[in-house]
């Protein structure tokens, strides 16, 4: 697949790409840039797409106070096994 740069710098991603994508018009995409030279093109999702992703072992979410736990922990883990 190709597209043309027009004048003012804009190309026409191919439907096959928005379709992949999952892009419509309107949503936002990220264009980042390798070493290698290659690019690479994702969509911009908003956070509340994230909500539900996670499943908690505990069958409810974790309250505050278990997350600050489990951070610590890893923290204290992660320094132990560094010494």
């Amino acid at each position: 697949m190709d597209s043309t740069v027009t004048s003012k710098g804009q190309a026409t991603i191919p439907k096959a790409v928005r379709d992949f994508l999952g892009v419509k018009p309107g949503d936002r995409i990220k264009f980042f840039i390798h070493p290698d030279g290659s690019v690479v093109i994702l969509p911009l999702q908003p956070v509340t797409r994230l909500k539900g992703m996670f499943t908690s072992p505990l069958g409810r979410p974790a309250t505050h106070q278990e997350f600050d736990e489990a951070i610590a922990s890893g923290a204290a883990e992660r320094f132990r096994n560094s010494r």
